[in-house]
């Protein structure tokens, strides 16, 4: 079952990649967003996608705000795409592990200097 369902996430995670750059939300397009994982849940009941975001705080905030609002074309679309039987309530999560590696790799290499 766990191999399904990691099926499942990536799948998931490619389908909404591609949806969130078809948005035409400027909030959404004025940075970069990058899906970086899906979660969802056994049941198929709900998804929580973490989005990565280029750009400053404000713009962030404005990105994961758009998305929110457009979660449930983005749900929609996602029906369309995958064919299961349920389909998850989205969930948009702002993730900062790309920020955060991009920060300690700067640590290091002023360690290394």
């Amino acid at each position: 079952m766990a191999n399904r369902i990691d099926r499942i996430n990536e799948e998931a995670r490619k389908e909404i990649s591609a949806i969130i750059r078809e948005l035409k939300d400027p909030r959404v397009t004025k940075g970069l967003c990058s899906v970086v994982a899906v979660d969802i849940t056994k049941d198929l009941r709900w998804c929580k996608a973490y989005v990565s975001v280029f750009g400053d705080e404000t713009s962030q905030k404005d990105a994961i705000e758009g998305l929110k609002n457009a979660a449930g074309f983005v749900r929609k679309e996602l029906a369309h795409r995958l064919g299961l039987r349920y389909t998850p309530e989205i969930l948009f999560t702002l993730d900062n592990s790309i920020e955060h590696g991009a920060h300690i790799n700067k640590l290091l290499n002023d360690i290394n200097k």
